[in-house]
């Protein structure tokens, strides 16, 4: 959330630097992500002046350009080439001088000496767009006729310096998601230290009602999902331009203004906190508001032109005729502010936070105002608000008050009661703190004391605090503000220690994160919430065993993650996209699944998480250069990679076996001898490629890690002695079928010959002219050794003949 300093400090009157004041936020857990200087436009109009265009005529090489002369009231006229249909001698405008650097988003250009079809050009006459004080490019600026020449653009337009200080709320402080909610835990931090330090709630004490020209009637159907609503009628405002005042605010903080009514609405939200909407009054039929639920499958537009379908739970704010806003998500295309409008009327209301979650997630809608109603806004807060924005609207639109105030609040929501003892205080935070300063502090967070004894406080929790729930949130709060760096720890320790001897899984992730690091690696971390539309129509992670989250954020992160694949493919697809397509990433990541099969009186036994390790490669291995040429990346690259991670983990003589499924086109198990699989490997399937717009092959690797350590348990550190003997190499060429994998060769031959063959390596593969159809050639060789005496021919050959026969047996092989 983006906090203007200008902004706070209307709620408290502190002049700290704004970096001491972040340092004092973050301090307090309101967790500052930048502090950055800005101005309400960008650049600060820095080089812009005021002009007259003295004279103006066509340019002689162009049917659309202009030849000017400007004044700036300094040197002599500059020579401008101007192409705006509405420049004419005698216009105020806004010239940007050579040097000045003009801001187009997130670009920028400075403005030069040049040529323009033949004349030279001294400047630019700017049009409102390209200086950030409009969206006009329909022509230049232009200014008022009594404009001084000379004066400077940042002077005129009344650009503002300020603060801009990115606060990261948590999901459970909604209470100070506004300049008054960080204003409110300033004051209450330095308060304890300077008290006359106060905290200034903008006063309502001149609102009065006018008149009763335009009577509203109120009906709440629907009370359990808008337990109050209140609203007052405002009649004959004049909807136009923002002052400058108030669009400068809104600009700071990434706000873009529209009128002065809807932008009172937006400063207030961002003010107080408080989320309210501005309906055109003479739109409301029979001038009846009506809170309630429209039948499922109602069309209804809202302001963005999207014509949705309602469901029976989404809850409306309706007129006798339909639906006119999505209660406290979206307003309705027909019945917002406009310039036309002449009577408003004001809601402030209170929905149920449930009801809202659904809703904005039904229809994938994430707003200003849902994001607070949804996490609980103050239900006795809004007669305050309303009063506080009417007065506003009257301030910068005018108008007059015109019909009583609107309450429906059929059960008052009281504040909560928590009781708290002073031991249990002490006791987690770790360090006795006096009862005085414990009561000043809840005192300054508006936690009244009801009733207290010598052990215990009973404390009414402000209705706006809806984290606080019991004691222990009570005594975060405390140490919040009392400072966490205020708790140093004892001199003395006292912990206990268990040992037993079971592999290290940190210590072993560290080991192989620095193995694939060193073998140019990076190592990626992707959100475990994912996009349940990857696992639609997958039989290998069905949708059915997807571990589903009730009120999601959004559809992209509707369901945990049942592997890791999706979210390496992002990664690759995000880097791809920015030109960076020689890749090799790698994740520690845990899986999770659900097995209705398991429910049993533990809801939890249908749940389970796994950690994996996976592994991706893809683009070029090696970039092309003098000394060699472009060579791309192959599955044979990452197989190496698996062999060396399970090497490093102490496996030795790996078992490899066939291996489908929809996300791999080949595929290949990995698994020990006795037959515990410990991953898969393969490329991935075209189809998934396709669907994250990738290009290049892509090889994959999963791991599990947990079957990894238990398999890492049973290996045991031996050594022994360099042999003496000599070891034997024989090669044999094989003329097999096409479906025999070097995998079987290499089981048969480990079978055949337990205790003497130590190493079985395949040097050449040939497929093509002069074999049979169907056939392949296999070029294998055997390396023999015993340790304790040299091999004999006759061991060798009979070793050999056994091989060959066994070969010949199982797989048909025939010697070449």
């Amino acid at each position: 959330m983006n906090i203007s300093y200008n902004w706070l400090k209307q709620y408290i009157n502190i002049d700290l630097p704004a970096a001491e004041t972040a340092k004092i936020l973050t301090s307090i857990g309101l967790e500052v992500g930048a502090v950055e200087e800005v101005e309400t436009v960008k650049g600060g109009l820095e080089g812009l002046v005021v002009g007259e265009v003295l004279t103006c005529e066509n340019h002689p090489n162009s049917d659309h350009l202009h030849l000017t002369t400007v004044n700036i009231g300094e040197g002599e006229p500059l020579k401008i080439v101007c192409g705006a249909p509405n420049c004419r001698a005698g216009l105020k405008v806004v010239v940007a001088t050579i040097g000045t650097k003009l801001y187009q988003g997130e670009e920028n250009f400075t403005i030069k000496r040049s040529k323009i079809r033949g004349e030279e050009s001294f400047g630019m006459l700017c049009a409102e767009d390209e200086i950030g004080v409009g969206e006009s490019h329909a022509g230049i600026i232009e200014l008022p006729l009594d404009t001084p020449v000379g004066t400077l653009a940042k002077d005129y337009y009344n650009v503002q310096n300020d603060t801009l200080i990115e606060v990261d709320i948590t999901p459970n402080r909604i209470d100070a998601a506004s300049h008054f909610g960080v204003a409110r835990d300033l004051a209450a931090f330095l308060s304890q230290k300077d008290k006359t330090v106060k905290l200034a709630a903008p006063s309502v004490e001149n609102f009065k009602i006018d008149n009763h020209d335009l009577p509203v009637k109120l009906t709440v159907e629907n009370t359990a999902a808008c337990p109050r609503y209140s609203g007052v009628a405002i009649a004959g405002v004049s909807v136009k331009e923002s002052p400058a005042w108030l669009q400068n605010f809104l600009k700071t903080i990434g706000l873009r203004p529209i009128n002065n009514v809807v932008d009172v609405t937006n400063y207030v939200l961002h003010s107080l906190g408080q989320p309210l909407h501005a309906f055109d009054l003479d739109k409301i039929a029979d001038k009846h508001v009506i809170v309630k639920n429209l039948p499922e499958g109602t069309k209804f537009t809202t302001l963005d032109g999207t014509e949705r379908t309602l469901s029976a739970d989404d809850l409306m704010i309706c007129s006798a005729e339909g639906g006119m806003c999505i209660g406290g998500v979206f307003g309705g295309l027909h019945s917002g502010v406009s310039e036309q409008t002449k009577n408003v009327f004001l809601e402030s209301a209170y929905f149920n936070p449930v009801s809202i979650r659904k809703t904005a997630r039904r229809h994938g809608l994430n707003t200003d105002a849902s994001f607070r109603y949804e996490r609980g806004c103050d239900p006795n807060n809004t007669l305050y608000i309303l009063k506080y924005t009417a007065l506003l609207i009257q301030e910068v639109a005018g108008g007059t008050i015109s019909s009583e105030i609107l309450d429906s609040y059929p059960q008052k929501i009281e504040p909560k009661k928590v009781a708290v003892t002073y031991k249990k205080i002490n006791t987690l935070i770790g360090k006795e703190i006096s009862a005085a300063e414990i009561k000043s502090i809840l005192k300054a967070l508006e936690m009244d004391i009801i009733s207290e004894n010598a052990d215990e406080l009973l404390l009414s929790i402000p209705t706006y605090r809806v984290d606080v729930q019991q004691d222990v949130d009570v005594i975060e709060d405390i140490l919040r503000i009392y400072g966490y760096n205020n708790v140093l720890p004892d001199d003395e320790v006292k912990s206990s220690l268990s040992y037993s001897v079971k592999p290290d899984s940190h210590r072993l992730q560290q080991i192989i994160a620095e193995q694939l690091t060193a073998a140019g690696f990076n190592e990626i971390m992707n959100n475990s919430l994912t996009k349940s539309a990857y696992y639609e129509g997958l039989a290998t992670f069905p949708i059915e065993k997807a571990v589903k989250i009730i009120n999601p954020l959004s559809a992209d992160l509707s369901v945990m993650r049942q592997t890791l694949l999706f979210g390496g493919l992002e990664s690759i697809a995000y880097n791809v996209n920015r030109r960076n397509a020689d890749l090799k990433f790698y994740e520690f990541g845990n899986t999770s699944r659900f097995t209705a099969d398991k429910r049993d009186e533990n809801p939890l036994n249908a749940y389970s998480e796994e950690l994996h390790l996976a592994l991706w490669t893809t683009g070029n291995k090696t970039a092309a250069s003098w000394v060699r040429r472009e060579e791309k990346t192959t599955i044979y690259e990452l197989k190496a990679q698996v062999e060396n991670v399970l090497r490093r983990l102490g496996f030795g003589n790996l078992v490899f076996g066939e291996y489908t499924d929809e996300l791999l086109s080949e595929a290949q198990t990995i698994h020990t001898r006795g037959g515990k699989q410990l991953g898969v490997f393969g490329i991935v399937s075209k189809k998934q490629l396709k669907a994250f717009d990738i290009e290049n092959e892509v090889f994959y690797a999963d791991f599990t890690w947990n079957a990894l350590l238990k398999e890492a348990r049973k290996h045991k550190t031996t050594f022994a002695d360099i042999p003496k003997y000599p070891e034997v190499k024989r090669d044999l060429s094989l003329l097999l079928d096409q479906s025999v994998e070097f995998a079987q060769i290499e089981k048969i031959a480990y079978e055949t010959e337990r205790k003497l063959l130590k190493e079985v390596t395949l040097f050449d593969v040939y497929q093509g002219k002069n074999l049979e159809s169907g056939k392949k050639s296999y070029a294998v060789s055997f390396i023999l050794q015993d340790e304790t005496k040299t091999l004999t021919d006759s061991q060798i050959d009979g070793i050999m003949n056994k091989l060959i026969g066994n070969l010949e047996t199982r797989v048909g092989a025939k010697i070449r």
